[in-house]
């Protein structure tokens, strides 16, 4: 069974199939041929720890990706990577385009690789022009292919005629103004190009006869760029969207709303392929919510955040029921260069952004609160869910054995962050930033 594992970037939910006003035909024709899943959660809403999750089965804190690999956080144990298992298995293993977690993308196991900003691939054609040229090659064994696009991530290219911001509706934590729309609509014109993109891959697969032989996997690493989503811990930030289809069940349209964390994914994967799940996963494995045995896998999931470009330590546990954030640091106002820029950031920022209050901790009723606006830390009327979760996520914690619990987490030697105060990502930085930041994009090509 043949392996594709599609990426986006920053695209969170905000899709045509989860009902949202952002047209993806080709993503909309996967999922009525496949399988939506409709409560999935990243479990650390940054780049390099998302993907880092999903890839290793492992929490952000116990494979040791807490910040970005472009700033010096790196895997304790590459080893882990699924390109690294799969090709123990007898895969062949490709890359095309974004990867985000090492500075040489064979020691995560990838044999064929055309790395994104390389000569082939400098843009989202590029790396599927290298995604159709793998899938059309003569395979004498299975393989897993990992295609990683930019799309949709900051900056966004200006709306078509397609994207008029007069009739778009911004995501759901934003206020509707024409700074927000026109941001949104933006969005909404390169959503089109990811889709583009999915369209073609999707076409060649049919083409070379493998869609059968296949399972294809669609997700993202976190929720939108836009302020109170991406590296926030509320629903925005960690709910993305999961599409999958091929053989043994991922077919017939299905929708699964059981609650699923992106570190589920693995174990998934290995009971597919009949692999020994290895000792290292912290996830399980959700085809019983697939073949309809089971409505649930999950009693809780967890998220965390310590670096994006700034610390800022938080935690966080879900149930299908409530939500509970813990932060640790002092900072009473939000983190200003973990929210990237743009035109909804300058709207904000013109209404006091930087001065926008942040909880040490929160708690949400996510059947009558779905957009986590009301804290109910401080209602006694909550006091016994209040310490129920705390006590997951103490749990959790102690059994993941968490840096944080030791105290703050320092950047690691040679890396950089920077400094919380700063307006923008990139804006100033802590550290100098190392030698190593600025490197040759691979392309690698038996």
């Amino acid at each position: 069974m043949n392996i594709i594992y599609l990426h986006s970037h920053d695209s969170g939910r905000y899709l045509q199939p989860y009902g949202h006003a952002v047209p993806a035909p080709n993503l909309q024709k996967l999922a009525q041929e496949g399988v939506l899943f409709r409560k999935v959660f990243n479990a650390a809403p940054t780049c390099s720890p998302s993907r880092a999750c999903l890839l290793t089965g492992e929490s952000a804190h116990s494979c040791g990706q807490l910040g970005l690999a472009n700033r010096g956080f790196y895997l304790v144990h590459p080893e882990h990577h699924l390109a690294n298992f799969l090709a123990g298995q007898g895969y062949e293993t490709a890359l095309c385009g974004v990867q985000h977690l090492a500075l040489d993308a064979r020691e995560l196991g990838y044999h064929w690789v055309v790395e994104a900003g390389s000569p082939a691939a400098k843009d989202g054609a590029g790396i599927t022009d290298a995604a159709v040229e793998f899938i059309h090659q003569p395979h004498d064994r299975p393989f897993f292919l990992d295609i990683g696009y930019f799309e949709t991530h900051r900056v966004f290219p200006a709306p078509g005629p397609d994207e008029d911001p007069r009739y778009t509706l911004p995501p759901a934590p934003l206020p509707d103004t024409p700074e927000t729309r026109y941001d949104m609509a933006s969005f909404k014109r390169m959503a089109k190009m990811l889709d583009d993109h999915v369209g073609r891959v999707l076409a060649a697969l049919d083409e070379a006869g493998l869609a059968d032989e296949t399972i294809f996997i669609y997700t993202t690493d976190h929720g939108l760029a836009f302020p109170g989503m991406k590296c926030t811990l509320t629903d925005h930030g960690m709910g993305v969207a999961l599409m999958m289809r091929g053989p043994q069940g991922f077919s017939g349209g299905k929708v699964v709303d059981g609650m699923i964390s992106q570190i589920d994914l693995y174990p998934t994967l290995c009971e597919l392929i009949g692999a020994a799940k290895p000792a290292w996963l912290e996830g399980r494995s959700f085809l019983p919510l697939v073949s309809g045995e089971a409505s649930e896998v999950n009693e809780e999931i967890f998220g965390e955040v310590t670096y994006h470009a700034a610390y800022e330590p938080k935690r966080a546990v879900r149930t299908q029921r409530w939500k509970y954030i813990r932060r640790y640091d002092d900072r009473p106002v939000v983190t200003m260069p973990n929210i990237d820029n743009g035109a909804s950031k300058q709207f904000l920022m013109g209404h006091g952004l930087s001065q926008h209050p942040v909880h040490p901790e929160a708690l949400y009723d996510l059947v009558y609160d779905p957009n986590e606006a009301g804290n109910l830390v401080h209602d006694p009327a909550y006091g016994d869910v209040l310490e129920e979760m705390r006590a997951r996520l103490d749990d959790w914690m102690q059994r993941t054995d968490d840096p944080l619990l030791a105290g703050p987490v320092p950047v690691p030697a040679g890396g950089f962050a920077d400094h919380p105060d700063s307006p923008h990502p990139g804006g100033s930085e802590t550290t100098e930033k190392p030698a190593w930041f600025t490197r040759q994009k691979l392309d690698i090509r038996p």
